[in-house]
């Protein structure tokens, strides 16, 4: 963000991003849910935390953003384009919402769905 003048930082949560993240994930084309990864896991059992949002891991570091999304996809989608779109749409969203420098979206697909899954 660049302004003429400087008031002060500006520190958008984690947990407000992962919001936004989570949003843009799901509104993709072939994605069914988000799953949890390893690292909610270890949050969970060891650290007695969990997440908001399942599956979403943010890392930000000077005014840039890293994040890491564990997904299911539904059957028979094509797996590569569907995390080429949720990459594509977060930082999209992203970009617009909070005008950060996304330095990274990583895609863990962890499962398909069939679609009657409950």
């Amino acid at each position: 963000m660049n302004n003429d003048e400087n008031y002060g930082n500006i520190k958008i949560s984690d947990d407000v991003l992962a919001k936004y993240v989570r949003d843009a994930a799901l509104e993709t084309e072939g994605i069914a849910d988000l799953s949890a990864g390893l690292t909610d896991a270890i949050s969970k059992n060891l650290l007695g935390k969990s997440g908001l949002f399942k599956g979403i891991k943010i890392s930000q570091e000077d005014q840039e953003v890293q994040i890491d999304i564990h997904l299911t996809v539904r059957m028979g989608v094509n797996i590569p384009e569907a995390a080429w779109n949720v990459q594509a749409n977060v930082k999209s969203k992203l970009m617009d919402i909070a005008g950060l420098k996304i330095k990274a979206v990583n895609i863990f697909v962890e499962g398909v769905s069939s679609g009657d899954e409950q």
